[in-house]
């Protein structure tokens, strides 16, 4: 994850138009092309079906890989030994890669709240170096906190969801957009549009409302702290609108 975090970094990318369609393209292209192989990779060492109760990742296959951990199942199957340590460092080299753009994207977020007027005015503010020194700070509380929950697995089952709703309401505020705002510039071309852009949320919403019944007690919780973020956006965009004197 974190890979598709550069859009938050448009108001500070040099010359944007050219280098952040670039970027897009060549990390999505990176993302595909590693998950293919790493798919083909497990399809040659393991097979599809297996027993449950085997006693090799051989045996079980990739459908019983222990704890669904198939990249694991294949390593130890190629290298007995050295397959979990190989696999547990490639974890942290990815989570670091992971966290290091959740930190560049979260603090953005915040700042861009509060230059709208939707959060405290001193994370809308950069210090010297341009950075939204106080966003990180928060950013890094909230952190530590959800840490010492205990409740990893289950944090992240329910962010799925939500940011998989976000990714939709996204794409939706680009047919709004173009309905509200026929002739407003647009530097960013929308390939594909309104074809590609309407499959992408129609595919999404399907896979939604897949987890909704499949996996209702993961997913509802994520929903709803979503919807709570309705009346807090009211309440915040309230307090920013000035006063009228009488």
């Amino acid at each position: 994850d974190a890979w598709n975090n550069v859009t938050f970094t448009a108001g500070e990318t040099q010359n944007p138009r050219r280098n952040l369609p670039l970027s897009l393209l060549i990390g999505t292209g990176l993302v595909i092309g590693l998950y293919l192989l790493a798919n083909l990779a497990y399809l040659a060492a393991l097979p599809i079906n297996g027993d449950p109760a085997g006693a090799t990742p051989l045996d079980r296959g990739i459908a019983h890989a222990k704890d669904d951990r198939v990249a694991t199942a294949v390593l130890e199957q190629v290298s007995p030994k050295l397959g979990v340590p190989v696999m547990a460092i490639a974890i942290m080299i990815s989570t670091f890669g992971c966290v290091n753009g959740m930190i560049l994207m979260g603090a953005r977020l915040y700042y861009a709240m509060a230059r709208d007027g939707l959060f405290f005015k001193s994370v809308g503010e950069l210090s010297h170096r341009g950075v939204p020194t106080a966003g990180l700070v928060m950013q890094g509380i909230w952190s530590v906190l959800l840490v010492f929950s205990g409740t990893y697995s289950e944090l992240l089952d329910y962010v799925i969801f939500a940011a998989l709703l976000f990714y939709v309401l996204t794409v939706v505020g680009l047919f709004v957009l173009r309905r509200t705002q026929p002739n407003a510039e647009r530097p960013y071309k929308a390939l594909g549009y309104p074809w590609v852009p309407a499959l992408y949320v129609v595919l999404c919403a399907a896979v939604m409302l897949d987890l909704l019944i499949v996996k209702p007690v993961y997913t509802w919780p994520g929903l709803i702290i979503v919807l709570s973020g309705i009346p807090v956006y009211f309440v915040w965009r309230r307090r920013s609108m000035p006063s009228t004197v009488t």
